[in-house]
């Protein structure tokens, strides 16, 4: 058996590829959007892409499930209680798939979502015993994927019930030398304290996981599944994701590399209605920017905070530090639903500056300058941009609470007339909502560097909530 595991980074995302040696067919299991390097694997080990899953319809990121028929003859498969608009074997909960040597044996684990699917997967070249859990988000490293995505209240908490369920009468009653491979894995919002490692074992969650403590108790664990304190704002381009995977996202296809853009050029663009100017530099080079850019650095946490502040649709424009950066912000883009870029600024903001263009500022403060503005301003307005767990464990005193990825839906609650300064944990969240404050009209808005790990690591006074 071949196994290699995919690991997405900036949307703690891993796919996997499951290949059995004496067919030469493969499986691929929650597929990125990008999926050449499925195909990379097969060739390299000899093998064709026969079947691709998804273990449930993601809320976090468009599902590249769609694009593997349109490149060779890939069966899709889903579970029996998926509602897709596209072509795929139904499998009930128990069937299995036969690949040579390999065998796949299809779990229905709701919990996460109501279709959800694990898949056992049983190497017989081995022996008889299960030898992987491909998980999903049924079963995670440290935690168990959230159930509060779907509707309300109810719908959750019936989730939850589900999940229990789930771990009882399926997951737990695996052997412990199973070793499980998640979907959702380090730096996915889908969990409230997922662990670092990539893989883990049944054994070791069943002695480890804190989630699995409640289990006897199924009231105590729908309760501890639902405790938002300890769980990550949903950003807001979730909402569409799940919508879009059930009904399979548009085909790729040929991608056109977007154009190097002359300021001339990208200034035309940037004054034409739908065109967001996604400036991709530090918090720090942002000082100085583009009028009505916002700042979402390139690196891990970039497609997240992307999806958080430009709307569906929108057309972008980049502006980045190293062209070499580029074709990864095209691909996270991509792999959240936005189209590929318009074009970037040529020569960046130094032939910005050069050819004469408008230049706007974002006020950077140290944690000192805020304490100093704290003392003699008493309007002053600190917006605490953290998840809810971050701000609860400690905050500037005084410190307004609203979580990045409710601000697009909250601006009503931030007064115009006093200075803005946002915190995060370092400087990185509240530049992106500091960005979008300036760009929806907030005019005294300054980014604090350093955030609440340089406030704590000074000795600064904090409260708790």
């Amino acid at each position: 058996m071949i196994f290699k595991q995919f690991y997405d980074e900036s949307l703690g995302h891993a796919s996997y590829f499951i290949g059995a040696e004496d067919t030469g067919e493969a499986l691929v299991l929650d597929v990125r959007r990008d999926v050449e390097g499925y195909f990379d694997t097969a060739q390299r080990h000899g093998m064709r892409l026969a079947y691709a899953a998804d273990t449930h319809q993601h809320n976090d990121y468009l599902s590249g499930i769609c694009e593997l028929p349109a490149r060779g003859e890939v069966q899709l498969l889903a579970g029996g209680r998926a509602e897709l608009a596209y072509p795929v074997r139904y499998m009930d909960d128990g069937e299995r798939l036969q690949m040579g040597e390999v065998e796949i044996e299809v779990l229905h684990t709701p919990g996460h979502t109501p279709e959800h699917i694990s898949l056992l997967v049983f190497d017989r070249a081995r022996g008889h015993e299960p030898v992987l859990l491909l998980s999903g988000g049924a079963l995670l490293v440290d935690d168990i994927a959230r159930p509060d995505l779907l509707g309300g209240e109810a719908a959750a908490r019936e989730g939850a019930r589900e999940f229990c369920r789930t771990l009882q009468e399926k997951i737990l009653r695996l052997p412990d030398h199973v070793q499980v491979y998640p979907t959702h894995v380090a730096g996915s919002l889908c969990g409230g304290s997922i662990g670092s490692m990539l893989s883990t074992t049944i054994g070791y969650e069943r002695r480890m996981n804190r989630q699995l403590a409640q289990l006897a108790d199924a009231e105590g664990f729908v309760a501890n599944c639902l405790d938002l304190g300890e769980l990550p704002t949903v950003p807001p381009y979730w909402r569409r994701m799940r919508r879009q995977n059930m009904e399979g996202p548009p085909l790729l296809g040929m991608l056109a590399v977007p154009p190097a853009l002359q300021p001339d050029a990208f200034d035309r663009l940037c004054r034409e209605d739908g065109y967001y100017i996604v400036d991709c530099r530090s918090p720090e080079a942002f000082s100085a920017h583009i009028p009505r850019a916002l700042n979402v650095s390139s690196g891990s946490s970039f497609p997240v905070w992307a999806g958080t502040v430009l709307p569906e649709g929108a057309r972008t424009l980049l502006v980045v530090e190293r062209p070499e950066e580029l074709p990864e912000i095209y691909w996270q883009l991509l792999r959240i639903g936005y189209d590929m870029p318009s074009g970037w600024l040529a020569g960046g903001m130094k032939a910005w500056r050069t050819h004469g263009r408008d230049i706007a500022a974002l006020p950077q403060w140290t944690i000192y300058e805020l304490c100093r503005a704290m003392a003699r301003d008493r309007e002053l307005f600190v917006l605490d941009v953290r998840q809810p767990g971050e701000w609860s464990a400690g905050h500037v005193p005084g410190a307004t609470h609203i979580s990045g990825g409710e601000v697009p839906d909250r601006l009503d609650e931030i007064p115009h007339g006093p200075q803005i300064a946002v915190i995060c944990g370092s400087g990185y969240r509240s530049s992106v909502i500091a960005s979008l404050l300036q760009r929806r009209g907030f005019e005294y808005v300054v980014n604090v560097l350093g955030g609440m790990t340089g406030w704590e690591s000074a000795g600064l006074e904090t409260e708790a909530a």
